[in-house]
């Protein structure tokens, strides 16, 4: 007996699924003994549908998925959390099993739709919701569990990834780099949730309530995205031996959860330093397996179907098998939050300032006044309109002391021109 999908979302992941299921269904049945039926699909529009062979299939109605009592699994991609958290949540009540590659919705709303899923005896599947084609849900929830995690980090963001690496290998400005990364496709019209790290902290936010038993939602990570590096930033990076990253970091520490996405540099010789391109890492230690790393194209369609696919693979076994939902929500502990300010680390930033004499004595005294102590400062060439760029580097220095100096130094008067740029160093 085939199990009955339902697909919500037809769209560049929905027709990957599609494709997926056209091509493969018949060696799923052979090599798994599980047989996949896509019975509808629903968007605003049938030409997608159409386009994939599946015209006869196309509702604009999303009810007549969720209320079809035939219907085993029901597939959620269209993304944010309005009408979709409606979808899933009808969905479960429904008494169906739900797959999301959603991560938006898990990382605001991932405790009201797994108690639904709980209250309603179904599984939710979410493995798609974090790093593309890597398997990396999968792992913390299964495989890693003999472990205290310690740490989760790594580059989950396939297009600030991208944007990075052309600036650094080819000289590219941010504008060049978004421009081709929206005209590869791997960026959106409107590149903000990347470009700003807000992508990347839903899925860190997934990530370390996972690892560390412990609810952390999108509103708790502190983000900040790649918008003020230049090529500059990366030159710089690169003379002194390391290479910047938008890093997602969560550590378990005495004091909690430490959460956190920003531009990172981390030395050449990191496990992450070569992840180039649209390519995604996620480096995870644990007190008995010590360091892991999971690598995969975190960006595209091929990718994200398969992770997809994967989960209604795997939620399709267990209906045949007639294997109860494994794998609820794990966020038992209430671990803190860490703010942003109780940081300590070493500092990168650089300021386009005004060159004329006063300016440096003026800075030095500055970060004197708020105890942040300098390792180095390097003046990177001249502007036409009478500014250069300051580039320091702090011993280390908590974060509070850092921002309180930056904040000082661009209100000095004809100082600090335009936004400087600021990359936290991890050894």
């Amino acid at each position: 007996m085939a199990v009955k999908i339902g697909l919500v979302g037809t769209g560049t992941v929905g027709g990957g699924c599609i494709d997926i299921i056209n091509k493969h269904s018949g060696a799923f049945q052979r090599h798994l003994g599980t047989d996949i039926e896509l019975v509808r699909v629903c968007s605003l529009s049938s030409a997608e549908a159409e386009a994939h062979g599946v015209g006869e299939l196309f509702t604009d109605d999303f009810h007549d998925i969720t209320n079809d009592s035939d219907i085993d699994i029901v597939i959620e991609l269209i993304g944010g959390t309005t009408v979709a958290r409606t979808v899933v949540l009808e969905a479960l009540a429904a008494g169906k099993n739900v797959v999301t590659a959603n991560k938006a919705l898990m990382a605001t709303h991932g405790e009201e739709v797994m108690s639904a899923a709980k209250a309603a005896g179904v599984e939710l599947a979410f493995g798609a919701s974090v790093g593309g084609g890597i398997p990396i849900i999968g792992p913390l929830k299964h495989s890693l569990i003999a472990n205290e995690v310690s740490t989760v980090m790594g580059i989950v963001n396939g297009t600030t990834n991208y944007m990075l690496s052309k600036m650094s290998e080819e000289g590219m400005s941010y504008e060049q780099a978004l421009a081709e990364a929206q005209a590869a496709g791997f960026a959106e019209a409107d590149p903000s949730a990347d470009v700003d790290g807000l992508d990347a902290a839903a899925k860190i936010a997934i990530l370390a309530s996972i690892a560390f038993y412990s609810r952390v939602t999108l509103d708790d990570v502190y983000a900040r995205g790649i918008t003020t590096i230049s090529p500059t930033d990366l030159d710089a990076a690169r003379d002194m031996g390391y290479v910047v990253k938008l890093l997602a970091i969560a550590h378990r520490t005495p004091e909690g959860i430490d959460v956190r996405v920003h531009p990172t540099m981390i030395p050449v010789d990191h496990q992450l330093a070569t992840v180039n391109g649209v390519f995604n890492a996620i480096y995870v230690v644990g007190d008995f397996v010590g360091e892991t790393m999971f690598f995969g194209e975190g960006a595209g369609a091929g990718a994200a179907a398969s992770a997809v696919m994967g989960d209604v693979l795997e939620v399709a076994r267990h209906l045949t098998q007639g294997v109860a939902p494994i794998v609820g929500c794990t966020c038992t502990d209430e671990l803190p939050i860490c703010p942003i300010t109780s940081l300590s680390m070493k500092y990168y930033m650089r300021f386009t300032a005004s060159d004329r004499p006063g300016v440096l004595a003026a800075m030095a005294s500055v970060f004197a006044e708020h105890d942040v102590s300098i390792h180095s400062m390097i003046q990177r060439g001249a502007g036409a309109d009478g500014t250069v760029d300051l580039a320091y580097v702090t011993h280390v220095a908590r974060e509070q002391d850092v921002r309180a100096a930056i904040d000082e130094i661009c209100a000095l008067p004809d100082t600090v021109k335009g936004e400087p740029s600021l990359i936290r160093v991890e050894e």
